[in-house]
């Protein structure tokens, strides 16, 4: 009977701290699909960016910049809904257990893709907005002229998939402190054995004294 109380008393705390590992996957895997449906936004905005007029033609393909940010969208839009069927697979078959978590293999797996898209996003939103400013302003020194006044509408739909992109990466920069911590958190801190800190000095009083009298 003594067995059984202690097995039922046990319960609880474990399903308690379940929850809150569950709802913080939870919490994470929607934090993956929001990036996921914002690139794919700003992917089908640059795409169907092309416009014609009496001054020429002009489309995002004629852009290496805004190319980048097509490619780079679709990689994180992917990715975001992999990782996020990915985390919540995670809770889900280790739920059983009462334990949601992850190996060590697989958190760094997610915090290494984590910080690759994080980067090639943000260098596709800063390329684009370069070349959005450049459209906007010009620039004389590389014969590069203004084009947005008579393609304005072609410069909107960059301006706002661009603006879309770097949304994204604020999300990704979220989900790479989250990952991080995952990861790291697994590993415990460096400890000091006694007879090792009993042979440093503690403050710099202690280190003057020791200087002065060398055992």
């Amino acid at each position: 009977m003594s067995g059984l109380n202690n097995h039922d008393g046990a319960k609880p705390t474990t399903s308690a701290g379940n929850g809150g590992g569950g709802i913080r996957m939870t919490g994470e895997s929607l934090l993956r699909v929001v990036p996921m449906v914002l690139s794919v936004v700003a992917l089908v905005i640059m795409l169907k960016n092309a416009m014609t007029n009496d001054y020429g033609s002009v489309s995002y393909s004629d852009l290496s910049g805004f190319k980048y940010l097509v490619y780079a969208n679709g990689l994180c839009a992917a990715y975001s809904l992999l990782s996020a069927l990915y985390i919540t697979s995670v809770f889900r078959s280790s739920a059983s257990t009462n334990t949601p978590t992850m190996t060590r293999r697989g958190a760094w797996t997610v915090f290494f893709f984590d910080q690759v898209v994080t980067y090639v996003i943000l260098a596709a939103g800063s390329v684009s907005a370069e070349v959005v400013y450049l459209a906007t302003k010009g620039d004389v020194s590389v014969t590069w002229s203004e084009a947005c006044g008579s393609f304005g509408g072609f410069c909107k739909k960059a301006t706002v998939s661009t603006g879309i992109t770097f949304s994204v990466v604020g999300f990704y920069v979220i989900l790479s402190l989250i990952s991080s911590y995952r990861l790291f958190s697994k590993y415990d801190a460096p400890t000091i054995s006694s007879t090792a800190a009993s042979s440093y000095p503690g403050n710099k009083q202690d280190q003057e004294m020791a200087a002065a009298f060398p055992a």
